[in-house]
């Protein structure tokens, strides 16, 4: 009975209408569901196949993306570690400064046993290990007896008495330059005239009357008389102390002898041995080269005090820590 049915014109036109609003309403819906303008190469073969590579190229990128976000958040782990690490060796640096200022670790006091030391032998405190290379010995005292300050002394050879008569009237004389503790040399000049009336015999002025006449002229008491010698000494001790004797001569029809050119130095005074103090002991720690930013020396209220400088073990010998 259904093939038996007739539309009209009107009416298969309405129907074909219906069928392509249904169609497009099917396609619309596809469209928003998806959401997109093409879902197949029915809809635009072109179209799909291009949005198709892209798609392809889209996922490609995609996990480009993932890895190279991966190797970031790989760089910010090495990153977090390194910054641990230089925390961590921040804090090792902390602890050893701390460390280095902490004296309870790093020094000693030792008490200074004058007694004990002496002067008999020399003692000497021994300093190694540490940041010092070798060995350093520092005195701890000086020995022997000491002496005092001497004069420069001469002695003028064998006197014979000089003679300053003679038969061409009386007019005989010596002479001879005096230099006397660095200064300049003086001419000393002993004619007849400075004999007559101070010598006993003008014609055998003996060394005593000769070294009282040549003291008048010196200004000083500087000629003297030891075994029957003239004796020459410079008024002042130490090592500055001088006498020199220089251009002796006898002129004038004078004869004898007893001054011979000659020339001496005195000597300092040598202390006698005596135990360093600390101070001393303190200075010759400190000023020593070869223990310069290495071991520190100071007054520990009267103790010797050492202090030392690295963090290697320090090792002195001769002394026994407070």
């Amino acid at each position: 009975m259904a093939n038996n049915i007739v539309l009209s014109s009107a009416i298969r036109s309405n129907l074909i209408t219906l069928q392509n609003t249904a169609q497009l309403q099917a396609q619309v819906q596809e469209r928003l569901s998806t959401g997109k303008k093409v879902n197949s190469a029915l809809d635009n073969p072109n179209n799909f196949f291009t949005a198709a590579g892209l798609n392809r190229r889209a996922s490609d990128l995609s996990a480009l993306l993932d890895g190279m976000s991966q190797g970031i958040k790989t760089l910010e782990a090495a990153d977090n570690a390194m910054k641990s690490i230089n925390k961590t060796v921040e804090t090792m640096q902390a602890n050893i400064r701390q460390a280095r200022q902490d004296k309870s670790f790093k020094g000693a006091s030792y008490s200074i046993d004058a007694t004990t030391i002496g002067t008999v032998s020399a003692k000497t405190l021994a300093i190694s290990g540490g940041a010092v290379t070798g060995t350093v010995n520092v005195a701890l005292n000086t020995t022997g007896a000491g002496s005092a300050a001497t004069a420069a002394t001469v002695t003028a050879g064998a006197f014979s008495a000089v003679d300053f008569e003679n038969a061409g009237g009386n007019n005989g004389q010596i002479s001879f330059d005096l230099a006397l503790d660095g200064a300049a040399a003086q001419t000393i000049t002993v004619a007849y005239a400075d004999v007559n009336g101070v010598a006993a015999d003008s014609g055998a002025v003996t060394a005593a009357e000769l070294a009282g006449i040549i003291n008048t002229k010196a200004g000083s008491t500087v000629a003297s008389v030891s075994a029957g010698k003239l004796v020459f000494t410079s008024p002042t001790t130490g090592a500055s102390s001088s006498v020199a004797i220089t251009n002796f001569a006898v002129s004038n029809g004078a004869s004898g002898s007893g001054i011979a050119n000659a020339s001496a130095t005195g000597a300092a005074a040598v202390a006698a041995g005596a135990v360093k103090t600390v101070d001393q002991l303190v200075t010759a720690i400190n000023g020593n080269s070869s223990l310069t930013g290495k071991v520190k020396a100071s007054n520990d209220g009267g103790k010797l005090r050492i202090e030392n400088l690295s963090t290697e073990a320090l090792t002195v010998v001769g002394a026994t820590s407070s």
